[in-house]
């Protein structure tokens, strides 16, 4: 059951928040990941204590391929009080962008495109095809996984380090999708379970490395990242690609998205405060132009890898050319930090904060009215009802504040 189906009806919704309404731009944090894929969190109760915390109201998961951790988000939200956005995202490849040497969003990766769908149904359901896509997608990474584990154990018996890890080991660390980022945890773990001091610990990192170990070993996410790094990513010696046939196409990403009743919707990577963007995105016209070729009518950021300054510039343009803006914090490596939605140098202020709860005001009027089949801000083709925008994140305001007040 659709929790949004016990809400009232929308003229007597929008009548009890005529009546009640707080002027309040509640904080949003529309993009975390879940340890169902991979998270600095360990678990999503851990999630929402943290964001009960922050005073953050409104929280959308977002693991990559899974809804699995939806029934879990969606209980823990009503014991929280914390409005909850139903999100997920994919990596597509474009053959022809990678035979370019385009770069999209993702900085190493020609032709690589992160991709998310926002305000999924709760229950999701999933037609054939969706499933049939959701668990090739599960069973390709398991297996690249799996090939990369073995490599590292290879590597391990060869350096002589008196450890060996094993695929079973890895998939122990995550709840449903498991990822490279499993294998540095279970390392680094093992490592650590097998020698007490400091001082072997790195002795064995930098035999297993060949190089330096540079990391500080009393934190646990820099030792995590360094052995993704030197071991697990290109050039690493553990390193396997990724099957390019394992890529889902965009098209296909996004009708499974509209079919989830989600929007479709670009992650903007920007510069990473080093003024260098990719190509598909150092011209904000023409990525503007791109995007709405795809019928792509929304688009997300990351603030924390940003300053200030560019992402307010990037934000101000497309939210004047009608596109719906959200913001996160992605958590989806080892290190945590603040559920609180910042930029790189500085908070953000009252304009981008302004837009940040708009963005899941839209979203939550979407999921509200997708749940009773209307039409929801997209339409069953994805297109946008862009001049209607107003009404939309006046309708989600009032369906945020009544779940916040049940």
């Amino acid at each position: 059951m659709n929790f949004l189906t016990d809400f009232p009806d929308k003229g007597e919704l929008l009548n009890w928040f005529r009546k009640n309404r707080k002027p309040v731009l509640w904080d949003v944090n529309g993009h975390i990941h879940s340890p169902y894929s991979f998270s600095a969190f360990k678990s999503i109760e851990e999630m929402f204590q943290a964001a009960e915390k922050e005073n953050i109201k409104v929280l959308g998961i977002n693991d990559f391929n899974v809804t699995d951790g939806y029934a879990e988000f969606y209980e823990l939200s009503l014991r929280h009080k914390i409005y909850p956005l139903f999100n997920i995202e994919f990596i597509s490849l474009s053959k022809d962008f990678q035979q370019k040497g385009i770069l999209v969003n993702d900085p190493n990766n020609p032709g690589r495109i992160y991709f998310s769908g926002k305000g999924l149904r709760y229950p999701v359901i999933h037609d054939n095809r969706s499933r049939d896509m959701i668990t090739a997608m599960k069973i390709n990474s398991q297996e690249h996984v799996q090939k990369m584990t073995i490599k590292l154990n290879s590597l391990l018996n060869k350096k002589n380090t008196g450890i060996s890890l094993n695929f079973g080991e890895v998939v122990e660390y995550s709840k449903a999708l498991v990822r490279e980022r499993h294998i540095a945890k279970a390392l680094r773990e093992k490592v650590y379970r097998t020698y007490s001091e400091v001082a072997d610990r790195k002795k064995l990192l930098e035999s297993v490395y060949g190089r330096e170990c540079k990391a500080n070993l009393n934190i646990d996410a820099e030792v995590e990242n360094e052995i993704r790094s030197n071991l697990l990513k290109a050039g690493g010696q553990a390193f396997i690609p990724e099957d390019e046939n394992s890529f889902i196409e965009l098209s296909l990403i996004k009708d499974f998205i509209i079919k989830a009743g989600g929007m479709p919707c670009y992650p903007v990577l920007l510069d990473f405060g080093d003024k260098n963007f990719t190509n598909f995105e150092e011209s904000m016209e023409k990525m503007r132009k791109d995007l709405l070729d795809e019928n792509i009518y929304c688009i997300e950021f990351i603030p924390g890898r940003n300053t200030f300054g560019i992402l307010k510039k990037y934000v101000r343009y497309f939210r004047q050319h009608g596109f719906l803006v959200m913001f996160g914090t992605e958590h989806n490596t080892p290190a945590m930090a603040p559920l609180s939605v910042s930029c790189k140098d500085r908070p953000l202020d009252n304009e981008l904060k302004q837009v940040s709860y708009e963005g899941a005001c839209v979203t939550a009027a979407h999921q509200y009215l997708s749940a009773r089949n209307e039409k929801g801000y997209t339409n069953n083709e994805g297109i946008a009802d862009i001049s209607n925008y107003k009404e939309y994140v006046k309708l989600g305001d009032a369906v945020i504040n009544y779940f916040l007040n049940l």
